[in-house]
C-alpha cells in the first residue's frame, strides 16, 4: 500500500483552474502549483470552437444529458446546404476546468482567483479520455509483493501504473462517495485508467490545493495482478453560513497576481496583509459587471445556501453547477464559474466569465484552408451575423447557429465556420472568427431530356429520337456583394431548335440591398425577361366528354419587382409585370377560339374566346404584389405552423383593349401538430392535421387564359387539371391528416373546390362548353416515399377511383 497525505488551510476564497499538461492526458481537474492561500492563474490551454460543415438546425444541446449532447457534438449532420455546425472545445479552461487550486488568504474577503471550472465538460470529456486509456494504453506491473502497503515515494517514475479501483472516502461523513454526489468530480481518476507517478503526484496536489479540503489522503494497496487499488479520503471544508448571494461578471478584467505572505511576518504586518487583500477584493467586486444571470435564479441559490447551514465544498459545487445549468441552457457554452469570493462573511460571491466578445474577424480560405483574400466584400458577411455575436456581447450558441443559417441563406459559401477562441490579448476574451470558403461563381450545365408517349397498343415509346434540354448559366456574387445573373434556355430539340416555335428562356438580374449594403432596410431588386409556353387548363373536358384540342398560352415580356424582408417571417414584394400573350393550337397556329370535336369527328372553331382582344394575341401591363407570412418550421421531418399568402394583380389600362382589372388571391394553411415529440435525428415525426383554405376572384376585365380553374393535383386531387371548371371567383376547402407509420408518412385528405356560380361570367363560359360541373369534392388515402407521393383518390363526381405518382408536397 502506499500512502501520502496533505492538510491545508481552508482559504476564504476558492479559486478555479485550467488542467495541466498532465491532467490534459486524463482530463482531469486543474493541477496547477499554489501555495496554500494564493493561487496562480495559468494560460489557458484547451480551445473552444464552433465550426460549421453540416446543417445549422442539427446541434440542439440538452444540458439534462451531458453524454448525449457531447456525441451530438461529435457528430455531423447532413443538410441541403452541406454546411456543418461543430463545437469544438480544445481551448477554453471553462469546458475542461474542474475544481482548480485554492486561494484567498485569512482576512474576511480574501483575494482573486483564476480560471478554469465546468465539471460539466470536464465529465465530458474525461468519460472519453477514460475509455481510450483503458482500450488502448499499455500499461506495467507494480512488480512488489501484493497487499502491501507501498509508498508513493517508492513508485518507479518510468512506469505506467493501472489502477483497478478508486474509493472517495470522506471522513466527516465516514463513507464513500458516490457517482452522484457533486465532490466526485473533483476526482479524476478512474478505474481501469493508466497513470504515471507523476500524475498520480499531481492529484494529490491538485486536490490538496484546491481549496475544498482540509485534509487529503492518498492509500494505495496493491493487488496480485499487478494494478493498484486507491483510496482518496478527504475532511470537507466548511465557512460559516451565508445570507446574501452575488454573481458578478469578471470576464476582461486582469486576474490579481499572487502575493506572496512570509512566514516571518509579525502580528502588525499580518494584519496589513489581510487588510490589503480585502481592500483589493472589494475594489475588484466594485470594477465587476453585473452577471447575466437572472435574479429569480439567485434568489433560488440563495435559498440553497441558507437551507445547507454552513457553506461547504459541496455547496460550492451544487452552486457552481446550478449556475452553469443556466448558462448552458440558453446557450452560453463558453461562460464558466472561475471564483468564489467572501466565504466567511455571510456572504458568498460567485464570480463568473461569461464569454465576452473583444473582437470579430472574416477570414475566406482556400481548398486547402490557407487564408486567402476573398471576392465578397466584409459588409455582406457582416449584415448576415446576428448582433449577439458583435463586440461587447457574451458569445451563444444560438447566435452562431442563427449566423450559420443567415450565410449559408446566401448561397455564395461552400464552407462555413463561426470558431470562438480565446483573445489572447485580453484575459477572459473571445475572437470570433468566421472562416468562409466561397463557391465557384460562374457556372453552367446542360441536361438533356426524352419525352415518352403512348405509342401502338398502349405501349409506351420515345416521342423522338433527338433530345430536348436546358441549358443553364449564371454568375454569381458580381462585385462582391452578393448580386447575381441567372439564365435559363431550353427546347424540345436540341440539335434544331425553333425560336420562335419552341424555344423558352428565362434571363434574370438579382440585386440584393437596394438600399445600401450598410442600410438595415432589406430590399433586393430582381429583373427578367422570359419567354415561356404552357397548356392552358380553361380548355378542358368534362367527365366523359371527348377529348378537347389543347390551347397553348405564350408568354414572353419582361418583369421587375422589388421584394422586402418585413420580419423573419413576413416578405412584401412588388413589381410590374409586362408581357405579350399569344394562343396557339396543336399545330402552332395561332388561334383565336378554343376548338371543339363535332360529332362527324370534324373540329369547329367556334369555342370561346382564347384572348381579350379576340385575336389570339395579347399585350398588358399590370402592377403585382404579394405579401407572404410564414412561419413554419420542421419538426423531426414534418412541416408544422402556419403560412399565409395574399396576392393582387391591378390591371393600369395599357395594352390589348386597355384591360382595367383586379385579380387577387388569398391562401391560409395551417399545420397543427397533435402530439408533441421528442426531437432530434432519428426520431419519429408528430402527426399532423393540415387545414387548407385558398379563395381566388376577379373584378374588371378578365381574358380566359387568367380564369381561375378548379382541379389537379395541387387544386382538387382525383381531377384533371381544370376538370371541374374555370371561373372567376373560386373557393377551395382541404383538410389532410398526416401520420407516421413505421417511417413512412401516411396521410388522409378531403378536398372541395366550388366556382361559386361565377363560371358564367367568363367570356364564353368555358366550364359550360366543355360540359365541367363547376364544383366537386374527393378523397383518399396516401403514402410518401422521398420525394414521391403515392396516392388512390376517389373522384366524387364520377365515383370512381385512381392511384396517382406526384412529385412534392400538396401544401
Amino acid at each position: 500500500m502506499f500512502a501520502a497525505s496533505t492538510s491545508i488551510y481552508t482559504p476564504t476564497t476558492i479559486a478555479l483552474l485550467p488542467p495541466s499538461s498532465a491532467d490534459r492526458k486524463l482530463a482531469s481537474l486543474s493541477t496547477a502549483t499554489s501555495n496554500n492561500t494564493r493561487t496562480r492563474r495559468r494560460s489557458p490551454i484547451t480551445k473552444c470552437r464552433v465550426s460549421s460543415s453540416s446543417s445549422p438546425l442539427s446541434l440542439n444541446p440538452k444540458p439534462s444529458s451531458s453524454n448525449h449532447f457531447l456525441k451530438s457534438l461529435a457528430k455531423t449532420f447532413a443538410g441541403a446546404t452541406a454546411v456543418t455546425l461543430i463545437l469544438n472545445l480544445t481551448n477554453f479552461p471553462a469546458f475542461i476546468g474542474g475544481g482548480g487550486a485554492g486561494g484567498g488568504g485569512h482576512g474576511s474577503n480574501g483575494g482573486g482567483g483564476g480560471g478554469g471550472g465546468g465539471g460539466f465538460w470536464r465529465r465530458l470529456f474525461r468519460l472519453h479520455a477514460a475509455k481510450a486509456d483503458e482500450s488502448n494504453e499499455s500499461w506495467d506491473s507494480h512488480g512488489l509483493p501484493a497487499d502491501i502497503v507501498v509508498q508513493l515515494s517508492r513508485l518507479s517514475g518510468f512506469k505506467k501504473y493501472k489502477v483497478s479501483e478508486v474509493l472517495f472516502f470522506d471522513r466527516r461523513r465516514w463513507s464513500t462517495v458516490g457517482a452522484d454526489d457533486s465532490l466526485s468530480d473533483m476526482l479524476s481518476l478512474r478505474p481501469g485508467g493508466v497513470y504515471t507517478k507523476a500524475e498520480l503526484q499531481n492529484e494529490l496536489q491538485s486536490l490538496a490545493n484546491c481549496g475544498m479540503f482540509e485534509k487529503v489522503d492518498f492509500e494505495g494497496k496493491t493487488n496480485p495482478d499487478g494494478t493498484l487499488a486507491v483510496t482518496v479520503s478527504f475532511t470537507e471544508s466548511t465557512w460559516q453560513a451565508a445570507e446574501r448571494f452575488r454573481c458578478i461578471n469578471v470576464g476582461l478584467m486582469a486576474q490579481p497576481k499572487p502575493v506572496e505572505m512570509d512566514p516571518d511576518m509579525t502580528e502588525r504586518e499580518k494584519l496589513r496583509y489581510f487588510r490589503n487583500q480585502e481592500r483589493d477584493y472589494r475594489s475588484r467586486m466594485e470594477r465587476a459587471r453585473p452577471c447575466l444571470l437572472p435574479a429569480p435564479v439567485q434568489r433560488e441559490v440563495l435559498q440553497m445556501v441558507r437551507e445547507e447551514g454552513k457553506v461547504s465544498a459541496r455547496v460550492l459545487q451544487k452552486i457552481q453547477a446550478r449556475v452553469l445549468k443556466w448558462y448552458q441552457d440558453e446557450g452560453y457554452l463558453c461562460a464558466n464559474v472561475v471564483n468564489f469570493g467572501n466565504l466567511n462573511t455571510k456572504e458568498v460571491v460567485c464570480e463568473v466569465v461569461e464569454g465576452d466578445i473583444t473582437r470579430l474577424v472574416i477570414q475566406f480560405r482556400d481548398k486547402l484552408g490557407n487564408v486567402v483574400e476573398g471576392k465578397t466584400q466584409s459588409l455582406v458577411v457582416k449584415r448576415e451575423l446576428p448582433k449577439q455575436l458583435r463586440p461587447g456581447n457574451a458569445f451563444n450558441i444560438e447566435a452562431g447557429k442563427q449566423a450559420l443559417r443567415n450565410l449559408t441563406s446566401l448561397g455564395l459559401f461552400s464552407n462555413i465556420e463561426v470558431n470562438p477562441v480565446p483573445d489572447e490579448k485580453n484575459e477572459g476574451g473571445i475572437v470570433v472568427e468566421i472562416n468562409l470558403k466561397e463557391q465557384e461563381h460562374k457556372t453552367a450545365e446542360v441536361s438533356t431530356e426524352w419525352n415518352i408517349v403512348r405509342g401502338h397498343g398502349g405501349y409506351p415509346t420515345l416521342a423522338s429520337l433527338l433530345p430536348g434540354g436546358t441549358v443553364t448559366f449564371q454568375h454569381q456574387n458580381i462585385n462582391g456583394l452578393n448580386r447575381s445573373l441567372i439564365g435559363s434556355v431550353s427546347c424540345s430539340n436540341l440539335y434544331n431548335p425553333q425560336v420562335q416555335d419552341d424555344l423558352d428562356f428565362k434571363l434574370e438580374y438579382v440585386h440584393p440591398y437596394l438600399d445600401g449594403v450598410d442600410n438595415p432596410r432589406d430590399r433586393t431588386l430582381r429583373v427578367s425577361c422570359f419567354n415561356g409556353r404552357k397548356l392552358s387548363p380553361v380548355f378542358t373536358g368534362g367527365p366523359g366528354d371527348d377529348e378537347v384540342p389543347p390551347v397553348w398560352v405564350d408568354r414572353a415580356g419582361m418583369k421587375a419587382n422589388i421584394s422586402e424582408n418585413l420580419s423573419r417571417q413576413s416578405k412584401f414584394t412588388y413589381g410590374l409585370v409586362m408581357e405579350e400573350i399569344t394562343t396557339r393550337d396543336e399545330q402552332n397556329h395561332i388561334c383565336s377560339n378554343g376548338q371543339r370535336v363535332l360529332p362527324s369527328g370534324g373540329v369547329s372553331e367556334d369555342g370561346p374566346p382564347t384572348t381579350l382582344s379576340g385575336t389570339g394575341i395579347d399585350h398588358v401591363a399590370f402592377l403585382q404584389s404579394n405579401i407572404t407570412h410564414d412561419n413554419t418550421k420542421f419538426v423531426n421531418g414534418t412541416l408544422v405552423g402556419e403560412r399565409n399568402v395574399f396576392q393582387v394583380d391591378q390591371g393600369l389600362g395599357i395594352g390589348s383593349k386597355f384591360p382595367f382589372f383586379n385579380r387577387h388571391q388569398l391562401s391560409l394553411t395551417r399545420f397543427f401538430q397533435l402530439k408533441e415529440v421528442e426531437e432530434g435525428a432519428g426520431k419519429p415525426p408528430p402527426p399532423v392535421l393540415v387545414l387548407h383554405g385558398h379563395y381566388g376572384g376577379c373584378v374588371g376585365d378578365l381574358p380566359s387564359y387568367d380564369a381561375f380553374t378548379l382541379g389537379g393535383p395541387y387544386s382538387v386531387r382525383g381531377y384533371n387539371m381544370g376538370e371541374i371548371g374555370a371561373a372567376r371567383h373560386i373557393l377551395e376547402l382541404a383538410a389532410e391528416l398526416r401520420i407516421p407509420v413505421k417511417g413512412k408518412n401516411a396521410y388522409a385528405f378531403v378536398e372541395h373546390g366550388n366556382d361559386l356560380g361565377s363560371s358564367k361570367d367568363v367570356k364564353g363560359n368555358p366550364t359550360e362548353v366543355y360540359r365541367r360541373v363547376g364544383h366537386g369534392s374527393s378523397y383518399g388515402v396516401g403514402v410518401k416515399l422521398g420525394p414521391v407521393r403515392v396516392e388512390y383518390v376517389v373522384d366524387h363526381n364520377s365515383g370512381t377511383g385512381s392511384t396517382f405518382f406526384r412529385f412534392g408536397d400538396r401544401f
